[in-house]
């Protein structure tokens, strides 16, 4: 397969000179089907079993431009980060993800060896989580644009929603918060070097999907996946429970990754990722945590009598009301990424 892609000289070919039919070739060779797939790519439709009777299903949109560029993210980079950010909303329901379809579209200028190297991403990041690649489709466009469909199975559970909060329950997380961030601010004010695992974390979120299926057997009573932040998502579980939900930043356990990032970023100067004269490290980190977003942790409320594996870190609390707080106070500034604003 690689000695078809490439010319004689070991220049990259484009996936314009592969054409539709060899890339969609090339790709299906490298994105394994999964175990509950009967029919994979190569047909009109792919058959995934639902063990359960019921499908979840999600999709997401990755533009280049808004959501990655190629300058700071290898094809694998952009090809984990896509498939993540729909396989994140399949664990968050609870259950478990069996499946991704694919769609890609590009310039027919695009090197057809960064086409295979988002493949292997994609592939790599659907089997961390238990699923396949089982179909998609292919179209020319002016810049690079992914759009990925998760399935998943919810093994004869019901699904864990966002309006199932009650005064009483705790708020917890699984996974990082502000790291997707931090990294992204590292990255915009040229500090390429420094908190590796930071710039790592914005290029390649990995979230703990097993810690969805993990919290509907614990009883969860509302989750979501921390996707344009932390405060905005937990307003989405708010509203939808018709409830208030107080955050305590002590709880959130910051460490010092954050902070020194948050030090470097101030250092290169205010007009870096949105920063001001008036921002000490310590705002800085807190802010990436609060309203970053991207982690693609799960944070989800639990009845205060559930005992919560290590994995699971108390936040906050579900109150009667509505909205959220951060110590006792409403967050001064957009508590997220709002897309069109």
């Amino acid at each position: 397969m690689e000695a078809a892609i490439t010319e004689s000289g070991g220049a990259p070919r484009s996936v314009a000179d592969l054409g539709e039919w060899g890339v969609i070739e090339a790709l299906a060779a490298r994105m394994p089907a999964g175990p509950l797939t009967s029919v994979g790519i190569g047909d009109d439709a792919a058959v995934v079993a639902a063990p359960s009777g019921s499908v979840v299903a999600a999709v997401d949109l990755l533009l280049e431009g808004r959501h990655f560029l190629r300058s700071w993210s290898s094809a694998y980079d952009v090809g984990v980060k896509a498939a993540a950010r729909s396989l994140a909303d399949i664990a968050a329901m609870g259950a478990v993800p069996t499946a991704l379809l694919v769609a890609l579209a590009a310039p027919g200028t695009l090197p057809a060896s960064w086409a295979l190297e988002l493949a292997d991403g994609l592939a790599f990041e659907a089997g961390r989580a238990g699923a396949g690649v089982v179909g998609g489709d292919t179209a020319r466009a002016d810049s690079v644009l992914l759009s990925v469909t998760a399935l998943g199975d919810l093994a004869g559970r019901p699904p864990v929603r966002r309006s199932g909060a009650t005064p009483g329950d705790v708020v917890a997380v699984a996974g990082p918060l502000g790291h997707s961030a931090a990294g992204y601010a590292l990255l915009q004010a040229g500090v390429t070097t420094a908190r590796p695992e930071l710039i790592a974390a914005h290029r390649r979120p990995a979230p703990p999907y097993e810690a969805g299926p993990e919290a509907a057997l614990l009883g969860a009573t509302a989750m979501i996946d921390v996707s344009d932040g932390l405060l905005a998502d937990l307003g989405h579980v708010a509203a939808a429970s018709g409830a208030a939900i107080a955050v305590e930043s002590p709880r959130l356990a910051l460490g010092d990754p954050l902070a020194e990032a948050a030090a470097l970023v101030l250092a290169a100067g205010p007009s870096s990722s949105r920063t001001s004269s008036a921002d000490s490290p310590a705002s800085l980190a807190l802010g990436w945590a609060l309203t970053g977003g991207e982690d693609h942790s799960l944070v989800a409320t639990f009845p205060p009598s559930v005992a919560l594996p290590p994995r699971w870190r108390v936040i906050g609390a579900v109150h009667a009301g509505d909205g959220v707080t951060v110590d006792g106070n409403p967050y001064q500034g957009p508590a997220g990424w709002e897309h069109f604003r």
